[in-house]
């Protein structure tokens, strides 16, 4: 299956699909050591970010998510790429200053966790896991 996207940081990228339907925070429910989702009743608690293709809804939380996102990049425990629905300020710069392709816009709903996913600037293509 192919989707496309607005760009908000070109770049390629492939990995497995880590989604969430839920908002992510990357300030205080990521640890920025070893890229484990440790947002307490987060869907996605315990799972880690690092090399995946991280996909959910929109961000939330503090402006500083933005650097967490960074710190995540330094430690080699950031995702591979993100796909989000809406992208706001605060993951898009995060994404930006970390060299992580992101996009938004895309119907998320038509991917799965575990979907292999390679993302090519705008072009998002799909395969089932």
């Amino acid at each position: 299956m192919k989707l496309k996207g607005r760009i908000i940081k070109a770049g390629r990228a492939e990995g497995k699909a880590l989604k969430s339907d839920t908002p992510i925070s990357f300030f205080g429910c990521i640890n920025p050591e070893t890229g484990i989702i440790t947002e307490k009743g987060h869907e996605l608690q315990g799972n880690s970010v690092k090399d995946r293709i991280l996909i959910f809804p929109y961000g939330k939380g503090s402006t500083v998510g933005s650097y967490a996102l960074y710190r995540l990049k330094k430690n080699n425990c950031a995702p591979a790429a993100i796909i989000n629905r809406d992208c706001e300020p605060i993951v898009a710069v995060g994404a930006i200053i970390s060299d992580i392709p992101c996009l938004d816009r895309v119907d998320i709903s038509r991917i799965r966790n575990g979907d292999r996913v390679i993302i090519n600037n705008d072009s998002i293509i799909i395969e089932d896991d």
